[in-house]
């Protein structure tokens, strides 16, 4: 696994302040408007180990168009079975935020798509936000999502994020009433991540009834771009999402094939990309 350069006594490219890291999640936007919404994958950083973690990102930035590492977490409460799963066996092979950062630069080494850090705040709050924000802007990190810190609470980290060119996106869910849905567009920045289902992350057979009107409502409450997650799990789910969205993130479902590959004694980096190139191309539409 690369080391990021910082390791190497080299300057980081993308430093600190940095504002090429705001323009790259606009850009995601911007170049997807017409063609159907991007495709940001997930993975657990440090699952299985972090040499194979890496090599699954890696695989995951050749079909997708934005990449988010989700920090493992003792107590993941807001996450289902599989990424809990995950997150259990990256922390037991010894996993570090350390180790997680020098691996998103080494990641960023190799690709201009987004990269985004998808932590509770716990690791946040121990490392503390100035010293969090400073070292995920130096590993090239575009965008920190957080969904155990309400906004009202989050002072503290978006000072120190915002020092440092890093964009705080927020969270939307379906009995989020429109006032509310206001506020938080004006508030995130990038994108709104738009929660596809009531409870925590996982599997679906079957998309909620109730998508169409929930992100109409969202349409008309804020004027940032939209990302649809949580519960997407096929190529079948994106297609009937793809209308409705600006971008759409899948992540169980791409934990869940690394998990079956490595039980079959197979790549679980291959299968992750082969995945992921299914829903890149069910994702393509002509209209919104």
């Amino acid at each position: 696994m690369p080391l990021r350069p910082g390791r190497q006594g080299r300057q980081y490219p993308y430093g600190s302040k940095g504002r090429r890291k705001m323009s790259r999640i606009n850009s995601l936007f911007q170049s997807f408007a017409e063609s159907g919404p991007a495709l940001i994958a997930y993975a657990t950083a440090g699952f299985p180990d972090l040499q194979t973690s890496y090599s699954i990102a890696a695989a995951l930035l050749r079909h997708c168009d934005a990449l988010e590492l989700g920090i493992p977490f003792s107590d993941p409460v807001m996450d289902g079975p599989v990424i809990q799963e995950s997150s259990r066996r990256a922390l037991a092979s010894g996993t570090k935020l350390r180790e997680i950062l020098d691996m998103a630069g080494g990641l960023r080494t190799q690709t201009e798509k987004p990269l985004m850090i998808m932590t509770y705040y716990n690791p946040v709050h121990r490392t503390g936000p100035a010293r969090f924000a400073a070292e995920a802007a130096r590993a090239g990190i575009d965008a920190v999502l957080i969904p155990d810190l309400p906004p009202e609470e989050m002072a503290p980290w978006r000072k120190a994020a915002e020092a440092e060119g890093l964009s705080t996106v927020l969270f939307a869910s379906m009995t989020t009433p429109d006032d509310r849905l206001r506020y938080l567009g004006r508030l995130t920045q990038g994108f709104l991540y738009c929660i596809a289902v009531k409870g925590t992350t996982g599997l679906r057979e079957r998309l909620s009834g109730e998508l169409a009107s929930f992100m109409g409502r969202v349409r008309s409450c804020c004027e940032v771009p939209l990302a649809l997650g949580i519960g997407i799990s096929s190529p079948e789910h994106c297609r009937e999402v793809a209308p409705l969205a600006d971008g759409v993130v899948v992540g169980s479902a791409l934990v869940k094939q690394c998990m079956d590959a490595l039980e079959r004694g197979e790549d679980p980096a291959q299968a992750a990309a082969d995945l992921a190139e299914r829903l890149k191309a069910a994702l393509a539409v002509t209209e919104k």
